[in-house]
């Protein structure tokens, strides 16, 4: 076992990207930041302690996503958790669709993996996040960085592939004070889709593969439509048709629901990345909906053993 406190940071996540529905991911310059203690107490102890704007509102026992995942690998070697303290610096908004729950998988799993002396290899550690998670869209670039497109196996595994993006694409979050949970988004979607659809979004996801890797504003302007999931989420976002034609206005080459919402994500040029983050936050303030807008960059390191903040 290590001694020493173990910091593991791990970066927000934007899933889907229009067409990319649930196989396509990118990491965020946000993170959320853990740090492991061993604790001279009984196995199965844990103690937790939370910092940040939304600290309330996570448990502090066993039931903690960030526990329940460092135990989880513990049970993979088939070994007790060691008694730990967590301390959890919170910066990621919870249940908006930028993948928080997949920051507290791979912290737990990072961290459990660091005291159990690292036998797990990258690939093991992503197989059992995507397992945690029940879809790899999001832990994947948490772990990994930058923008990752995963393909199932039907056995079960996932091959994984890194998508350039260009840097002259930005993105920029609207992040509504209103919450969005997975299950609800999920529920709205149809169990059907029809031949037309589905050529529809093969065609997009292979556009916007090429526009975000050369950075062709055309191209993504039309690469971000999908009939897969938005059209049937946007009813469940309220203020969002205002939203995204303020961000179109200011330049933006499109918006699309970030996760499954309620956060709307833009991309634009450089150029107009000001213009468009405060179009977007006048939209949601003229619907008397609080938000916050950040103007981000793709993180391309992704989790990462670190400091913890001050």
């Amino acid at each position: 076992m290590v001694a020493a406190p173990i910091i593991v940071s791990v970066p927000a996540t934007t899933a889907n990207l229009g067409p990319g529905f649930d196989c396509l991911g990118a990491a965020l310059n946000l993170q959320n930041h853990f740090q492991f203690t061993s604790l001279s107490a009984a196995p199965d102890t844990v103690d937790i302690v939370v910092q940040g704007s939304e600290a309330e509102r996570l448990a502090t026992d066993a039931s903690n996503l960030v526990y329940r995942s460092f135990a989880a690998l513990f049970r993979q070697l088939q070994q007790s958790p060691p008694a730990v303290r967590i301390d959890i610096d919170l910066r990621v908004p919870l249940a908006r669709g930028l993948g928080s729950s997949s920051t507290a998988i791979v912290g737990g799993l990072l961290g459990a993996n660091a005291m159990a002396g690292s036998p797990l290899d990258v690939e093991a550690i992503a197989r059992l996040a995507t397992e945690l998670e029940g879809h790899p869209d999001n832990v994947i670039p948490a772990l990994l960085g930058g923008c990752r497109l995963a393909v199932s196996h039907g056995e079960g595994g996932c091959t994984l592939c890194e998508v350039p993006w260009h840097p002259e694409v930005i993105p920029v979050v609207a992040i509504p004070e209103f919450e969005l949970s997975t299950a609800a988004a999920r529920q709205v979607l149809p169990q059907h889709y029809s031949r037309a659809d589905a050529i529809f979004n093969l065609a997009h996801m292979g556009l916007l593969i090429r526009a975000l890797e050369t950075g062709n504003g055309d191209w993504l302007r039309q690469a971000l439509c999908d009939r897969i999931h938005q059209p049937y989420r946007q009813s469940l976002i309220h203020g969002y048709g205002a939203v995204a034609m303020a961000a179109r206005a200011a330049g933006a080459y499109g918006v699309v629901i970030s996760g499954a919402g309620p956060t709307l994500l833009a991309l634009t040029s450089a150029a107009q990345a000001t213009s468009v983050q405060q179009a977007m936050a006048e939209g949601w303030q003229q619907q008397g909906i609080a938000c916050q807008v950040l103007q981000l960059c793709i993180d391309a390191q992704g989790a990462r053993y670190a400091e913890f903040p001050p």
